[in-house]
């Protein structure tokens, strides 16, 4: 991780596209942006036929981590390319504001789980993943229940990720001067606070004694690494030396391991601490997926898809409201099948479902491109540049929930 300060991290130091001359966008970060918010989706409807082979089916890890991950690659990104155009202050204020927007999503998101739920529960009432013990709390108990949504003590169902990347946003301004000056400091310190995390996490505000579904002091590590990823050039050193086919060779090996295991050893569902405070064995397997992820990206091969599947992107590029719309569909579509096929199998009925769901989403950048073009908040969306090979690096134990929570 140790580089010359003045380049670590800057847009120079990586396959970077301009877009209409301003933004600087990785392209293939767009996609796999985009292609996890498609997973997420189906991973939260239970009858899915496409989440039977979706990450979760055979890793220790899932959507989770990608999404986190990427989520600080593209904010490492984000802040150098504000800091270069304008200055380190202007990127620092960008990230507070940016912390905001995303308590304000947050709180979108717990007024849609709880409107969708009021809703459809004349209807799909037995649907599981309906958010009603949060619903007949806001019922009974506005002013008390809705208190404990602003303070992050209440979390409907799917806005639980939303306040840890609210708080990782407030940090951004002391984890980024960290992973470009001292990476190995800041890698340290992130290790020690997950080894402490199942402590913190006893801690952190919540009702009726329940635990946060993503402990931000755990998944602040996969948040870290993401950044290091983006600020220091460690894939693209090992990648180019000339035994550095060895760890591509491991990684697949140990991919394959973990999968034998996940498949034929360990139980089908695993205790929930497992991925609420981002156990080991998650980590590992993910960086071994993600180092596969980035070959693909250096041979080129994520290019060529991205550019023949550029609606992909287009979620990418539009990620908060994709994924806040994606939490409402996901939520209608699973409640609706389960109640067709009481919570049985159907391969019809389930890849209809998916079909649904993906193409609901797959329109969501273009009619928040119109929404917004109407009331004048917008630009037209750009169309994604070309570009070349980049290393870009890729909950509540809901018994049926996967991927984001």
């Amino acid at each position: 991780m140790r580089g010359r300060r003045p380049t670590s991290c800057s847009p120079q130091d990586f396959t970077v596209r301009r877009m209409q001359g301003k933004s600087q966008r990785l392209v293939e970060l767009d996609f796999f942006r985009g292609l996890v918010l498609l997973i997420i989706v189906v991973d939260h409807i239970g009858g899915s036929m496409l989440s039977r082979f979706t990450l979760h089916a055979f890793a220790l890890n899932d959507a989770a981590e990608v999404f986190v991950f990427l989520g600080g690659f593209a904010t490492a990104t984000a802040y150098v390319s504000l800091a270069e155009r304008r200055s380190e202050s202007a990127a620092r204020v960008r990230f507070f504001k940016r912390a905001f927007e995303l308590y304000r999503a947050f709180l979108v998101t717990a007024a849609l789980m709880l409107v969708a739920s009021f809703l459809l529960r004349p209807f799909f009432g037995h649907a599981p993943n309906l958010a009603l013990h949060d619903l007949d709390s806001v019922v009974s108990e506005p002013v008390s229940s809705l208190a404990q949504i602003l303070t992050f003590e209440r979390q409907p169902y799917l806005a639980a990720v939303l306040p840890m990347y609210a708080l990782f946003a407030l940090a951004v301004p002391l984890t980024l001067p960290l992973a470009r000056s001292k990476p190995w400091l800041l890698l340290g310190l992130s290790i020690a606070l997950w080894a402490f995390a199942p402590q913190i996490g006893e801690y952190m505000p919540s009702v009726d004694d329940n635990l946060w579904d993503f402990n931000p002091a755990a998944w602040q590590l996969m948040f870290t690494l993401g950044v290091l990823a983006r600020c220091q050039p460690v894939y693209q050193r090992v990648s180019a030396h000339r035994f550095g086919w060895i760890v591509s060779v491991g990684a697949a090996a140990l991919i394959a391991g973990m999968a034998y295991y996940k498949l034929l050893v360990l139980p089908p569902v695993l205790d929930s601490a497992f991925k609420r405070d981002l156990a080991g064995p998650r980590i590992v397997n993910f960086l071994a997926i993600a180092w596969l992820a980035a070959n693909l990206a250096r041979y080129g091969i994520v290019k060529l898809v991205a550019q023949r599947l550029p609606w992909v992107g287009a979620l990418g590029r539009d990620g908060m409201v994709s994924f806040v719309a994606g939490t409402v569909i996901s939520l209608t579509v699973d409640s609706i099948l389960f109640t067709l096929t009481d919570g049985l199998i159907n391969v019809p009925a389930g890849l209809a479902a998916d079909a649904i769901a993906i193409g609901a989403l797959l329109a969501v950048p273009r009619v928040h491109q119109s929404v917004a073009g109407w009331l004048g908040t917008r630009r037209p969306l750009p169309a994604a540049a070309p570009a070349t090979p980049a290393p870009a690096t890729v909950r509540a134990n809901d018994n049926r929930a996967r991927g984001i929570r």
